[in-house]
């Protein structure tokens, strides 16, 4: 379970580690091109946020098929083996909004195990859209 709250409320319910939304971003691609949407989602977010893929300390995405993170990888230059290190959707089944959601929450547990940092979830949608958010657990 997720539990949003504004920063004081959250303080004082004190449970779980602290997360903060950075950004959250949308893309569409051509149809039969739906692979490039995350990568354009993905970027939009980081140039919102100013920063490069680099910044990020884990990625998970939302990928029914493995050249969605094949594309990915390729696209901003990063090893495709340090995505989805505890499992994703090719593993877990492809409904997007139970996968959505566990990706996120193994995204923060991650970063937690990792003593924080800044994380990337993104995924493809209906064909040719995509989202990407970034979080920072600290």
């Amino acid at each position: 379970m997720i539990l949003c709250a504004e920063a004081g409320q959250a303080a004082e319910l004190g449970k779980g580690p602290q997360v903060s939304i950075l950004a959250v971003t949308q893309a569409r691609e051509e149809k039969g091109f739906m692979p490039a949407a995350p990568i354009k989602a993905t970027q939009r977010a980081l140039d919102q946020l100013g920063l490069g893929i680099g910044a990020i300390d884990a990625i998970k995405s939302h990928n029914p098929f493995a050249v969605n993170d094949i594309a990915f990888a390729r696209a901003f230059g990063i090893d495709w083996r340090g995505m989805n290190n505890y499992g994703s959707s090719l593993i877990w089944g492809h409904p997007q909004g139970p996968t959505g959601l566990r990706g996120v929450i193994e995204l923060i547990e991650e970063l937690e195990m990792r003593g924080g940092g800044m994380g990337l979830f993104q995924g493809c949608a209906a064909g040719d859209s995509a989202m990407a958010v970034v979080v920072r657990v600290g």
